[in-house]
């Protein structure tokens, strides 16, 4: 039974990683997987997942104008898909969380989407907020704040090291521009409690 799927963490969780090596499992079983992730997050290069271990993988893009229902359709329609792949989940609009769902409804194909929670000052992206409601299954991909507990939310740093507390909710960038942290210091370096 197709179901959607919400794997969510912070920053440098290894959310690419899974979900690459997800793929490749659907692959190395001879079933045909469809990757997707958003057009103008070029970090990795256009089209293209990858993880900070080294792996990576061409993928099709999508923006805001696209129809993800029409895009899987179409891709099906060259082939048997087993799974369609989703990386940064985040950037979709909730009208492309429709869509899924409605790809999952009516193709009867997996979507598995994985992506930010919440953005540098602790609040849901729109497509996570989206997938959140309308996702069959949530997982959570774990990874620690430098206390040794759960991180849970993400800092922005300028170029030497300052915590921003404003700014545009979605900004490009990795290791250099954010930091993964638990509430607790999370709260501490947006100045919220003194530790």
């Amino acid at each position: 039974m197709a179901k959607l799927y919400f794997h969510y963490s912070t920053m440098n969780a290894g959310k690419s990683t899974v979900l690459l090596q997800a793929s490749h499992n659907y692959r190395e079983r001879g079933m045909q997987t469809y990757l997707l992730t958003a057009r103008f997050d070029k970090r990795a290069g256009e089209g293209r997942i990858a993880s900070r271990i080294g792996i990576g993988e061409a993928a099709d893009t999508f923006d805001d104008t696209d129809d993800l229902f029409e895009k899987i359709a179409h891709r099906r329609d060259q082939g048997d898909i087993a799974c369609v792949f989703i990386d940064e989940s985040q950037f979709l609009s909730h009208d492309h969380v429709w869509q899924l769902a409605r790809a999952v409804d009516d193709l009867r194909v997996p979507v598995m989407c994985y992506g930010l929670r919440v953005d540098f000052q602790g609040n849901l992206f729109p497509g996570s907020a989206a997938l959140l409601a309308l996702a069959d299954e949530m997982r959570e991909v774990r990874t620690i704040c430098h206390c040794g507990k759960k991180a849970t939310m993400v800092v922005r740093q300028d170029a030497n090291g300052q915590v921003l507390r404003e700014g545009a909710q979605v900004q490009i960038g990795g290791n250099e521009t954010y930091v993964s942290l638990c509430r607790r210091h999370w709260r501490a370096a947006m100045e919220d409690i003194p530790l």
